[in-house]
């Protein structure tokens, strides 16, 4: 399934979710996604997001390590259907979109939490949303740089 469909499908479950336990599964959806989206522009996406995108997928695969793993079967496992990416720059602008709903539907759990080891885990994973955001980010200014025609700010030789 198409990296889009995929994100729109986590966003609207997510905006669905009222209760904290289906908000983390969502939260856990995302960055699931992020890793699996991450891993696919590593391996065959434009060779200035290589890095980064290795670096989405780490920090999808320790964000979900944060998270109570959802009991789900593997169908039910939305990034487990990723078969292409598309448009790179359209997939990481719904990315970060995502992830900002992903953090803002976190602090909402936090701010319920009546167990102190719930408020904590969202706090992690609120910082995992924001690095992988971060990611996503980065990744978006590098295909602006390129876009341009530009040198990157480190391969560019002042004088000395």
């Amino acid at each position: 399934m198409n990296a889009m469909r995929l994100i729109e499908a986590n966003r609207r479950a997510l905006a669905r979710s009222e209760d904290p336990v289906a908000i983390v599964v969502e939260v856990w959806q995302s960055q699931a996604l992020a890793q699996a989206i991450g891993s696919r522009l590593a391996v065959a996406g434009p060779p200035e997001l290589r890095g980064e995108a290795l670096g989405l997928s780490e920090v999808g695969g320790r964000a979900c390590g944060l998270l109570d793993a959802p009991r789900l079967g593997t169908e039910d496992i939305r990034a487990a259907r990723l078969t292409e990416t598309g448009d790179a720059q359209e997939v990481l602008l719904a990315l970060d979109q995502l992830f900002g709903e992903v953090g803002i539907a976190l602090v909402g759990v936090a701010m319920g939490a009546a167990d102190e080891g719930v408020y904590w885990q969202c706090m992690e994973a609120i910082d995992a949303a924001d690095e992988s955001r971060d990611r996503v980010l980065e990744m978006l200014r590098r295909l602006a740089v390129r876009e341009r025609g530009l040198p990157e700010p480190d391969s560019a030789a002042g004088p000395s």
